[in-house]
């Protein structure tokens, strides 16, 4: 057990991560659980932490393009170009890995890796104070809502690890999207903070949607079940739930819109889908515990509403 401590301090979390443990970092997009990526024993941490299982991979966090092709044997002309317009920023490029400096545990021993460099200023400075890059994935118990604060991260795995380095709130509140790019083609594995009509501003390519579920998953993100809360949550069909559960106290997630005889909660008054992202996994954690179920609204189908609807979707699926 650790006596976890909550701050700014770049160089005691670099310390912790020197010594193979494992510490919370902010990113765009959520709070990781960082460790030495080149280090085996330290990223068998994270997955003791998490409880994550380990045939669920990990993605890995560096600093520079420099960093990436140490960890890459191959780096497609489409996959360069989309580097160059969207990194530092949240998209992970699942590349074939370096057998030789990535270690199996992090992959799920597959021959490939996915790899990110986060737009955090926090972070990258760390990131450029090391000699290793760091898997990072969310930080917190597997299975349940990402964490989009330090206060977050906090309440799930206070005692577990000896440091959460605080940089406030999320700029993004949902993760990467994860991509893999063949010469032409260009294979969406999970929908995130870049979408696929950012990823057609630059590059006039064909996108396809990857499996979406695997009981092995080729990357993170591709599991069922996730980011399930206790409370239990319903998704889509929001008046049909409603009146099948009249006599309960109900807390409906929408958008903008309100309905009558519940509880409802905004992701964003203005409709803005940026906003919403950011709020999405606040709100799940808010309303926890606080309502006998939860009803979400699905979004509109584009942009940034994908990827909330997938999160949403898999936060519901122990429910059918």
């Amino acid at each position: 057990m650790f006596a976890t401590q909550v701050g700014s301090d770049i160089q005691k979390a670099i310390a912790f991560l020197q010594a193979g443990e494992t510490v919370a970092i902010p990113t765009e997009t959520v709070y990781g659980l960082a460790a030495n990526a080149f280090n085996a024993d330290a990223v068998v941490k994270i997955f003791e932490v998490k409880k994550r299982p380990t045939f669920n991979p990990l993605i890995v966090h560096t600093h520079s393009l420099e960093e990436v092709h140490k960890m890459a044997t191959a780096i497609t002309p489409l996959a360069s170009q989309l580097m160059e317009a969207y990194w530092p920023g949240p998209i992970s490029f699942l590349l074939p890995r370096n057998h030789q400096v990535i270690p199996d545990i992090v992959c799920a021993g597959l021959p490939q890796v996915a790899i990110r460099i986060p737009n955090n200023q926090v972070t990258l400075q760390l990131l450029q104070q090391i000699n290793f890059p760091l898997c990072a994935p969310s930080a917190n118990t597997f299975g349940y809502v990402s964490p989009t604060t330090a206060k977050h991260v906090l309440q799930g795995l206070q005692g577990q690890i000896p440091y959460i380095l605080d940089d406030g709130p999320c700029g993004v509140g949902i993760e990467s999207t994860i991509i893999e790019c063949t010469e032409d083609t260009i294979i969406m594995h999970r929908h995130g903070g870049i979408t696929a009509q950012d990823i057609e501003k630059i590059v006039d390519a064909k996108i396809i949607s990857g499996t979406p579920i695997h009981k092995k998953p080729l990357t993170s993100g591709q599991l069922k079940s996730h980011y399930a809360t206790n409370t239990p949550l319903f998704f889509d069909e929001v008046q049909q739930h409603i009146n099948a559960h009249g006599d309960k106290n109900i807390a409906v997630i929408s958008l903008a819109k309100d309905y009558d005889g519940v509880t409802n909660f905004h992701l964003s008054k203005s409709k803005n889908l940026s906003e919403a992202a950011k709020n999405i996994f606040a709100l799940l954690r808010k309303l926890d515990g606080q309502f006998d179920l939860m009803i979400a609204e699905r979004m509109p189908n584009e942009g940034l509403g994908i990827a909330i609807n997938d999160r949403l979707h898999r936060a519901q699926a122990t429910m059918k």
